[in-house]
């Protein structure tokens, strides 16, 4: 009988070449397994984490991959087997690396999406995260890579920095209007999906201090939407806790499916796309704030920056503080509650190094976060507050000032008491 891996591959290459129907059809019903198939061609009707087999770790009276799990997501179903919770699961991985009987997996959203673009019903683009600069080598740019999705039938490839960029505009008005006192602070609510569930699962206590936003991938999605109702969105990143993030039913209307660095190179080499090989594509939008999300301290530095820009009068700076990973990111909320920390403004990343560190990068993290500074220093702008393409995309969204994305903003603004 065929592995999960195994069965993904072939149909990945079926699909590749638009003909996964005739591939399906030709399995033999003795050779896979029936719920390795439909987790792969019906994604949304299991967990974010898969079980592939049956796992010995449940028979341990403290499983490995169970003690990982932050969120008591895994449990043992009426065998003693381990299984996933979906309604607890916020996609982290931990659990799929500390599994000793390696039975545990990622979904793979890769077939629907791939047919969603076959069917040309309707447009799909490609929502590239801000961590993609290089991933794919130094050969292939941005406009390189624009190309090659094209090439796999995407309409278009959007940066999601350009809408982080929007979300930085937001906080920074945020905390230009809430903090008014040396007492007050501001968390972050941008970015990490890890982040925001480790505060409203654990640390609930500190949402007051949570600006009501969704993340740049929520917003890309939306405003893709609302431009094009029809439209196909498909985000592109190193992580896999967006596909959790994406199915929340509060954003679920943003992002229909969330791929993974690891996914789409895998459908690049079945289709035989070399990016590297592609002519330039190139479309430069998002200013540095927006490019460099992707690293811990990103958001800070852009807030930061952006909250000087819009009232460089302000008597009470940004002070930040921040932390990457679940270890540190827990032990400075933490102390934030026992009154440890001074800093006003809080910024969490789940992954070490931000999401450059992400589980389904391609290059190491520090390769990673210096490309991203690179990328971001060859902006042609610092700040939000500065970019006219952020000023134009608004307006076409209905926003007439920047002070109405915090005024009346149900498309960037989420009730995380839900």
């Amino acid at each position: 009988m065929v592995t999960f891996q195994e069965l993904y591959e072939r149909l990945l290459s079926a699909s590749a070449q638009n003909r996964i129907e005739g591939e399906v059809s030709a399995l033999k019903a003795d050779e896979f397994d029936p719920h390795h198939l439909d987790c792969l061609l019906n994604p949304k009707g299991h967990p974010v984490v898969l079980r592939t087999g049956d796992c010995l770790c449940g028979k341990e009276e403290n499983p490995p991959c169970a003690v990982r799990c932050l969120f008591d997501a895994i449990f043992r179903d009426e065998k003693g087997a381990v299984s996933i919770d979906p309604m607890r699961c916020v996609g982290c991985g931990d659990c799929i690396d500390a599994c000793a009987c390696k039975k545990l997996t990622e979904s793979r959203d890769i077939l629907p999406a791939l047919e969603a673009i076959h069917s040309a019903r309707a447009p799909v683009y490609a929502l590239i995260a801000p961590a993609f600069i290089n991933q794919f080598t130094e050969e292939v740019t941005p406009g390189k890579l624009r190309a090659a999705f094209k090439r796999l039938g995407f309409t278009g490839m959007v940066e999601v920095a350009l809408f982080a960029d929007i979300l930085t505009l937001k906080e920074a008005i945020e905390f230009d209007r809430n903090i008014v006192t040396e007492k007050d602070y501001q968390l972050t609510s941008c970015c990490c999906p890890m982040w925001i569930a480790m505060i409203r699962k654990v640390y609930h206590e500190l949402m007051p201090h949570v600006p009501a936003a969704v993340s740049p991938m929520v917003a890309c999605g939306r405003a893709i939407k609302t431009l094009h109702p029809d439209a196909v969105t498909v985000f592109i990143g190193p992580c896999m806790a967006k596909k959790a993030e994406a199915r929340e039913k509060d954003i679920a209307d943003a992002v229909d499916y969330v791929l993974t660095f690891h996914e789409i190179r895998d459908v690049f080499n079945a289709a035989r796309i070399d990016p590297a090989k592609m002519s330039e594509d190139e479309r430069d939008h998002s200013s540095r704030a927006g490019r460099i999300y992707a690293t811990t301290g990103g958001v800070s530095e852009a807030v930061q920056k952006t909250v000087k820009r819009i009232n460089p009068d302000r008597t009470i700076a940004v002070h930040a503080m921040q932390a990457d990973g679940v270890v540190a990111c827990k032990a400075m909320l933490s102390d934030l509650k026992e009154g440890k920390i001074s800093a006003n403004f809080i910024e969490g990343m789940g992954c070490v190094g931000g999401c450059v560190g992400g589980p389904k990068v391609l290059i190491p993290k520090e390769e990673g976060r210096k490309n991203v500074y690179e990328y971001g220093d060859k902006a042609a702008y610092q700040t939000p507050a500065e970019n006219p393409y952020v000023v134009e995309l608004l307006k076409r969204l209905g926003f007439e000032t920047l002070e109405s994305l915090v005024e009346h903003s149900d498309m960037f603004t989420r009730d995380f008491r839900q």
